[in-house]
């Protein structure tokens, strides 16, 4: 289901894929974060051809009415860093990004840290 916003001059929808490739720019951006996991087959093999996906480890849930949206986000993180804190950058950065950009309502960013790499 999209995210949809009103207004008085009509009605504007947001799929949900478009809103999990922002997510990705936003995660991406973060310190201490060096990878997103895939979580689905199709990102699994846009990866073996060599095709970037900014949607990879995201998933975007829209709930209600269409305006406030979940997101999950499986990531690989550097060695050395602060777990929480990257986790708890990655969750306000992400939070910020959408609700600046989309106009829509994120209720929860959930971090699922899967990977360290060195």
């Amino acid at each position: 289901m999209p995210g949809i916003i009103e207004n008085e001059f009509g009605k504007i929808t947001i799929a949900e894929d478009i809103v999990a490739t922002l997510v990705g720019y936003a995660a991406g951006e973060n310190y201490g974060i060096v990878g997103m996991n895939s979580k689905k087959a199709s990102d699994t093999i846009l990866q073996l051809v060599g095709t970037t996906n900014h949607k990879r480890g995201v998933k975007v849930t829209v709930v209600e009415d269409g305006t406030v949206m979940d997101i999950d986000l499986y990531i690989t993180v550097v060695y050395g860093v602060s777990l929480p804190a990257v986790a708890k950058n990655a969750m306000e950065n992400v939070r910020y990004r959408v609700e600046d950009l989309t106009g829509l309502k994120v209720r929860n960013v959930n971090v699922h840290i899967e990977g360290i790499r060195v």
